[in-house]
């Protein structure tokens, strides 16, 4: 199983940018696909963005299309969020979260990855 532990997060004014990263330890993190969630208060946790194994595929909520960019490094087991564009309404904590199965391409489906971080929190202010 592959532990994750995220960065980044902090309090930013509309328009801004933030860059959220994830660390993930085992030697398989380049095989998993990789995946960004939130979860606002009161809300249910939603699909932000991912990205296969092999930098191969990406996708993307239609809210954040545009203005949000999903990277990963393999050879630092590290996978990125970078938000530009920040508006209020991408206040929420951030999770990310690694694919139940190797090699597949990703998905917007939360039961689809079997591990997660804590969460970081990204408040923007209006």
């Amino acid at each position: 199983q592959v532990q994750l532990v995220e960065s980044g997060g902090g309090l930013v004014q509309a328009g801004g940018s933030l860059r959220l990263s994830c660390a993930a330890s085992g030697r398989t993190f380049s095989r998993y696909a990789m995946g960004w969630f939130r979860q606002a208060p009161g809300k249910e946790r939603e699909f932000v963005a991912s990205i296969g194994w092999g930098s191969l595929t990406t996708a993307y909520t239609d809210s954040v299309t545009g203005r949000f960019t999903i990277s990963r490094d393999d050879a630092k087991n590290t996978v990125y969020l970078q938000m530009n564009s920040l508006k209020a309404e991408d206040t929420a904590v951030y999770y990310c979260a690694a694919a139940r199965s190797l090699y597949t391409s990703g998905s917007r489906s939360p039961v689809d990855f079997g591990s997660w971080g804590q969460g970081t929190q990204v408040t923007v202010s209006s």
